[in-house]
């Protein structure tokens, strides 16, 4: 007989350091998962974005097995680590709290170009830089 899906659970989690704790273990604890099984998974799977929150999408079956598809990390995260800054400005469009530059809005583009609905890498660039003015961070050049 095959799989059926029960459930799916969204969240994010720092890479390379989920727990049982909130939000693992109540997104998936309703499911009767095995958490520890998910944690040494995933951790596995992320470790090289360290601390970098993932987006993970958690496909639960009724025999209690699941899988995951990890997502690539939030724009708004991305340009953080890139500005080099804690957190986006309070009031984006009168306080700039950074820049980036075009071309560092294109890395971060192709990162996720495929979790962007974008046709083209101009129309993902054209995304990224309006994430980043929306944070307060000046696009140059």
């Amino acid at each position: 007989m095959a799989k059926q899906l029960v459930g799916q659970a969204k969240f994010q989690v720092p890479g390379g350091q989920a727990t049982p704790a909130p939000p693992v273990g109540t997104s998936l604890g309703k499911f009767g998962v095995n958490l520890g099984q998910f944690v040494q998974a995933f951790n596995d799977r992320t470790k090289e974005y360290a601390g970098t929150p993932i987006p993970v999408i958690v496909s639960v079956y009724n025999d209690r097995s699941f899988d995951f598809v990890t997502k690539s990390p939030p724009a708004a995260s991305l340009l953080k680590q890139t500005a080099g800054i804690a957190k986006g400005s309070g009031v984006p469009h009168k306080d700039k709290v950074a820049s980036v530059s075009r071309a560092q809005c294109q890395e971060i583009a192709e990162k996720k170009m495929a979790d962007l609905n974008a046709r083209d890498i101009e129309h993902a660039i054209r995304m990224i830089e309006g994430t980043a003015r929306s944070m307060g961070i000046d696009v140059v050049g």
